[in-house]
């Protein structure tokens, strides 16, 4: 009782600014769960969701009576969300990591290009989403703009299933996010995770090129096994 006493009371001083050291934790657990799910590791999902919990009770600034009585509802829906969805990638990623076996150097799934269909229903429901959670967001007292709330909520689900399917386009869906997050965050008074978000922002763009290079890597090795070089060296046959 007394650490978690703690966790809930303790805080970091930035200048003139209080840091909560919640906010902080999460954004790290976050951080972790990040650099695995690059490394496509199953153990992304659960240290995610750690982190999701913890940033759950910071956006919720008012009800669990933080220093920053805002509450942003868009931000603290993503974390319920985001263990929704995540509970779902883990199960998911450890049937994929059975099925593979050793394959992929042990890693849970082996990264795609989303379907024409599927990348026109990523752009569909992240600008729907947005449009309908907006105005639910706003009756409910979240921060203005609003609309920004919403777009990173639609963005995180979105991105979210993305990697739980092995697009490699949920790294670019986590830019957008990131773009609009970070002066939203900030404006709001969340400076850790608004900082964060710059980050997030530059790593999620070296995350999609690892899963590029990852993709391309693992579609020769494909087109190898199944239409193998059965050239004969002639001089080697003379030999």
């Amino acid at each position: 009782m007394n650490v978690l006493r703690w966790l809930f009371d303790a805080q970091i001083q930035f200048g003139d600014q209080i840091l909560l050291v919640r906010e902080v934790l999460g954004n790290l657990f976050g951080l972790a769960s990040a650099l695995g799910g690059m490394r496509r590791k199953v153990w992304a999902w659960p240290i995610g969701i750690a982190g999701n919990l913890l940033l759950f009770t910071v956006f919720m600034g008012a009800f669990f009576g933080s220093p920053n009585p805002i509450n942003m509802l868009g931000q603290a829906g993503r974390q319920i969300m985001f263990i929704t969805v995540s509970v779902w990638g883990w199960y998911r990623w450890r049937q994929s990591c059975r099925a593979q076996g050793t394959r992929a150097e042990g890693a849970a799934v082996i990264p795609r290009w989303a379907s024409r269909l599927e990348r026109l229903s990523i752009i569909s429901i992240l600008i729907l989403g947005t449009i309908a959670l907006t105005p639910i967001f706003r009756s409910l007292g979240s921060y203005e703009p609003v609309w920004s709330d919403a777009w990173i909520f639609t963005g995180s689900l979105i991105a979210t299933y993305g990697m739980a399917r092995g697009w490699v386009e949920f790294w670019l869906i986590w830019v957008a996010v990131d773009i609009v997050g970070v002066p939203l965050l900030w404006s709001a008074g969340y400076y850790a995770t608004s900082l964060m978000y710059v980050f997030y922002g530059c790593f999620t763009l070296v995350g999609f090129f690892v899963w590029w290079s990852t993709r391309n890597r693992e579609e020769k090795t494909r087109v190898q096994t199944q239409f193998p070089d059965i050239t004969v060296d002639v001089e080697s046959s003379k030999s």
